[in-house]
């Protein structure tokens, strides 16, 4: 059983893999989409924020549907789901389309995470759970790295639409994996809470919104600045070609994939998640800060901040542990899916917020039918990210250790 539990739980973590690349994917196609569609920064914004509007607005009942449901046919459709939705953005002539395909695409990756901590919590010991979650953001962080300068190696060479075929291709297979390798949950009806009460307690404990909050503040600089802006940004403000700026921005994801698992561990280890919580979200400020405001960084000091700044950002993996810690077994599934909500809403609010910023500081420069945006424009505009991780930090002094971290039998 420990071993079909760990075939699961690395597969599941192969299609959070392939959402996150999804996530992130638009930021290396960033100029083909805007000349392609004719659109603003706005309009590009919430093109690729759709998928954090509609993975936010289902977590909720993607957590409840997990505990009831199970994860095998759930992630089975859903990355069917993404198949479709890849199939359609490659295909889109017109924007609308792309909106719908990209609206597939969160909608099947919401699926993701949810359902690989469900595995980890059905089928796999729960005194490691922290440490499997941290193995599973590794699997997914590994697909943000690979959305990054592999993607755009892809692109040049056969074109994002081709590019997107592929990936839902890709889709169609690991649907089949899902299908194969997650087993059946069996659950015991006669013991089951009204799934009106299990969202009541998770939606009534504080600690379950703080760790929400504190989660949403630490994805928001990695989703805004490297999952979409980054690249544009160093283009602007650094004069660095995107073949070079893809790459870079790729560190931040090897600091969150080494830190991820690593963090995990030492969560576990040490039975404290907050202390941990206040550090990460510490260096996520200071050094998001610090690249974007610091003058005349060099390339490899910029690269060493954004490292940084990935470890202090994997921290964001606690919150569902602690939020898992301060709720009882009939709703953590609620827990978790409000935790997600959260922290996929920084993706879903920022992106188009620094986009709004740059077309409100827009002094008029249009080249070949695109819009030019300034270096001043970009760097007021990207004010909201290190604001954003200050406020995170300030959240971790409200949050507290449950009493029972480390200390669980498994369920």
């Amino acid at each position: 059983m420990a071993r079909i539990g760990l075939i699961a739980w690395a597969v599941g973590s192969i299609f959070f893999l392939y959402g996150f690349m999804l996530r992130v994917s638009p930021s290396v196609m960033v100029d083909e989409l805007m000349r392609e569609f004719q659109v603003s920064a706005l309009v590009l914004g919430n093109l690729s924020a759709i998928y954090f509007y509609v993975y936010a607005a289902v977590q909720i009942p993607i957590g409840i549907m997990m505990d009831r449901v199970g994860p095998r046919l759930l992630m089975t459709v859903a990355s069917l789901l993404c198949a479709l939705g890849c199939i359609l953005f490659a295909s889109a002539e017109q924007i609308w389309l792309a909106y719908l395909g990209r609206f597939f695409i969160g909608l099947g990756a919401a699926f993701s995470w949810v359902g690989v901590l469900t595995i980890i919590a059905t089928s796999l010991p729960a005194r490691n759970f922290a440490g499997f979650t941290g193995g599973g953001q590794l699997a997914g962080t590994s697909g943000a790295i690979l959305g990054q300068a592999p993607l755009a190696l892809l692109i040049e060479f056969v074109g994002w639409r081709y590019s997107l075929y592929g990936l839902g291709l890709f889709g169609v297979l690991l649907a089949a994996g899902l299908w194969l390798t997650v087993q059946p949950v069996k659950h015991d009806h006669s013991t089951r809470v009204p799934l009106r009460k299990s969202l009541k307690v998770a939606a009534s404990n504080p600690q379950t919104w703080l760790f929400a909050l504190v989660g949403m503040t630490l994805t928001g600089p990695v989703l805004a600045f490297a999952g979409l802006w980054g690249v544009p940004w160093f283009a602007v403000v650094k004069a660095m070609p995107r073949s070079e700026a893809a790459p870079l921005l790729s560190i931040v994801f090897i600091g969150w994939l080494i830190g991820a698992p690593l963090m995990g561990w030492l969560s576990d280890k040490l039975q404290r998640r907050v202390l941990l919580l206040v550090i990460g979200t510490l260096l996520s400020t200071l050094t998001f800060a610090a690249i974007l405001y610091v003058p005349n960084l060099s390339v490899q000091v910029i690269g060493v901040l954004l490292f940084i700044g990935g470890v202090g950002g994997s921290v964001m993996i606690l919150t569902f542990a602690a939020g898992r810690d301060h709720n009882p077994e009939h709703a953590r599934g609620a827990a978790l899916g409000i935790i997600n909500t959260c922290v996929v809403a920084s993706g879903a609010l920022l992106q188009p917020l620094i986009g709004a910023l740059l077309d409100l500081f827009w002094d008029g420069t249009i080249l070949d039918g695109v819009r030019v945006y300034s270096s001043d424009a970009y760097q007021r505009a990207m004010l909201c990210i290190p604001l954003g991780a200050l406020a995170g930090f300030l959240l971790t002094f409200f949050i507290k250790d449950a009493p029972t971290v480390g200390n669980r039998n498994a369920t």
